[in-house]
């Protein structure tokens, strides 16, 4: 358990300075908030295009986003190196908001979501600190593993219920995906909710790049998500001039027709089958593991995993990587599906093992 203990303490003495000499208490979140405040301002948080590669760090970690042909760009993206002041974590998250307010959503769960995991990984950590000691390894990493799934559930039902109760933003027919990954140290724990997908590259025995979907692409069709959706009296198909897109609807009309089976938001259907419960896995990485990949449903609808894994090792450049990838699914979008508007296209690509540790963050211009 003296891990754990530390990596607790570790945090609890961050969250402690946040408060400075003030007698005023603060509880674990608006201690989070403050480090997030922190962290922005000494450029260890990207919520942009760019890249970001801090001194020291084994994480290099490229961001795009471009606007398609449906409006104002509803994609945003968040990666925060040394998350909660841990030297060895970073975070990051890709989020594809829908419906009227799905931009706003978006922007409200990036903003939340982070914190709150800080907040809730905290409290966990606490509550295994008074557990019996942990002598095997593999239990070790098993238990680590749950801290960081319990977290993720208990912040993923707290934006979500935050969400609802904002004032200012009307998430009842609108609504946001999020898939986000917390890598500390040669751990890596990714968190699921909607039809954004992760792809690792990996080398395999013959030396060739491959690719791992460590996510999967919750679609109201998929037999599980399908059964709890009918079971709650909401109802999955298709339209006849969308043949092979199922898509969620109440159960006295042809509304929202959603096209995936979790997210935030909707309140309409949440009644109705969909949920915001996070799919969480873990992996050990090792020295095959070369990079991950994260993107909204806009790459993936175009770009199979092994062209986004290609795509992105041929970049001549690793802070280029993830506007090469997007780029590549644009000419796919125009090429695949002509006459269909094109979607928001937006990826991270965290690279593993830096190559060049001079640079911090660096922001660019998204195009529109």
């Amino acid at each position: 358990m003296g891990h754990f203990s530390s990596m607790f303490n570790g945090l609890a003495k961050s969250f402690a300075s946040k408060k400075g000499k003030s007698s005023e208490s603060c509880d674990g979140r608006g201690a989070a908030e403050a480090m997030a405040k922190e962290a922005k301002k000494n450029d260890l948080i990207l919520r942009s295009s760019g890249f970001v590669n801090v001194d020291g760090s084994n994480n290099f970690a490229s961001v795009f986003s471009k606007r398609g042909n449906k409006g104002v760009n509803q994609d945003c993206a968040i990666v925060w190196e040394e998350f909660g002041c841990q030297a060895d974590m970073i975070f990051c998250g890709i989020f594809d908001g829908h419906g009227p307010w799905g931009h706003f959503v978006a922007k409200k769960v990036r903003e939340s979501m982070p914190s709150s995991l800080l907040c809730n990984w905290q409290e966990t950590l606490a509550e295994a600190s008074l557990l019996p000691d942990i002598e095997f390894d593999s239990d070790k990493k098993l238990h680590r593993f749950n801290i960081w799934k319990h977290s993720y559930v208990k912040t993923c039902a707290a934006v979500d219920q935050e969400l609802q109760q904002h004032r200012k933003i009307d998430s009842f027919y609108s609504g946001t995906t999020a898939l986000t990954i917390v890598r500390q140290g040669e751990f890596i724990i990714v968190a699921n909710v909607g039809d954004s997908r992760a792809v690792l590259a990996t080398t395999s025995d013959d030396g060739n790049l491959v690719p791992v979907q460590l996510t999967v692409d919750f679609k109201p069709n998929l037999p599980q998500e399908a059964e709890r959706i009918i079971q709650c009296n909401g109802r999955v198909f298709c339209l006849e001039d969308e043949p092979g897109v199922h898509r969620v609807w109440l159960p006295g009309e042809e509304s929202p027709g959603l096209a995936m089976s979790r997210a935030f938001g909707d309140y309409c259907v949440k009644e109705y089958g969909l949920i915001s419960v996070p799919e969480v896995t873990h992996r050990q990485i090792t020295s095959r593991d070369q990079f991950v990949v994260l993107a909204t449903d806009g790459v993936w609808d175009v770009i199979s995993n092994q062209e986004a894994v290609q795509i992105v090792s041929s970049a001549p450049d690793r802070e280029k990587s993830a506007k090469l990838l997007v780029e590549c699914a644009v000419h796919a979008w125009k090429r695949k599906r002509k006459g269909i508007a094109m979607d928001d296209i937006s990826a991270i690509c965290l690279f593993f093992y830096s190559s060049t540790l001079s640079q911090q963050v660096h922001a660019v211009a998204t195009p529109k």
